[in-house]
């Protein structure tokens, strides 16, 4: 006997229907949401980790995402996520945990352990190749799996609140290795994050996102020039003017 299937509560809309609703009632944003050199959702209380699982995978109710102009339909090569507990391999030594998607790639070992060590020194872990996660700090960790998304070459990485478990000090260093690594690499980055600062530091574009249900709440352009100095950005005009302007607008949520 067939049983109906368990009923569930109506989802709300997913992060790109927002984005549709918003742009057709603000076309001169549509720009801003195209050819993105780094995007962070800076929220509060949203799903924003479920939207940007969605983008590597698929979206489970309405919308739809294309990445060079075809839809998503499941996991591809042109998408690398970076998880927010690290998602490494306990048994396996970095060298590994950062070859890993070559290696499910078929790529033979010796090239794909030249590609691994490559990223593992430009993100600074060069000497610990052999190590395991558990002789890693929580930081070292971040970097084993910035590293493995940087390996496969994919078009458009996914972070998904990377820098949240680690110290103040060591974020900061994270975000400006991140801003480094992107000017050699020239990546489209899905940022989500919590962090105001954090937004404006990183991204060309920001896009604001209301509580319960999430909707679009603002796009935000910052004119922050990241070719300067770390110092130099955290303490430019523009860069402080966005973190005042955004906190403006997200206030009345909290």
């Amino acid at each position: 006997m067939n049983k109906e299937p368990p009923s569930h509560p109506a989802r709300h809309d997913t992060l790109v229907d927002a984005i549709r609703r918003y742009l057709a009632t603000h076309p001169a944003a549509a720009d801003t949401v195209e050819g993105i050199a780094g995007w962070a959702v800076g929220a509060v209380a949203s799903a924003t980790a479920d939207e940007v699982r969605g983008a590597l995978s698929h979206l489970e109710s309405r919308g739809e995402v294309l990445v060079n102009g075809r839809p998503v339909s499941g996991p591809g090569p042109e998408r690398a996520f970076v998880f927010q507990d690290f998602a490494l391999l306990p048994w396996a030594s970095v060298l590994r945990n950062v070859a890993f998607g070559l290696e499910l790639r078929g790529v033979p070992r010796a090239e794909r352990e030249e590609v691994a060590r490559r990223y593992i020194a430009e993100v600074g872990l060069k000497g610990f190749e052999q190590r395991h996660p558990g002789e890693l700090s929580g930081g070292m960790k971040q970097r084993v799996g910035l590293a493995r998304a940087l390996t496969v070459d994919a078009d458009i990485i996914l972070m998904d609140e990377p820098f949240s478990s680690v110290d103040e000090q060591t974020r900061r260093k994270f975000q400006e290795d991140l801003l480094g690594l992107l000017r050699n690499h020239r990546k489209t980055v899905i940022f989500v994050t919590h962090s105001i600062e954090e937004a404006a530091y990183l991204s060309d574009q920001i896009v604001l996102l209301s509580p319960r249900p999430g909707t679009v709440s603002r796009i935000v352009r910052p004119a922050v020039d990241r070719s300067r100095s770390a110092d130099e950005i955290r303490r430019d005009r523009n860069y402080l003017d966005t973190v005042d302007e955004i906190w403006g607008m997200l206030r009345q949520y909290v």
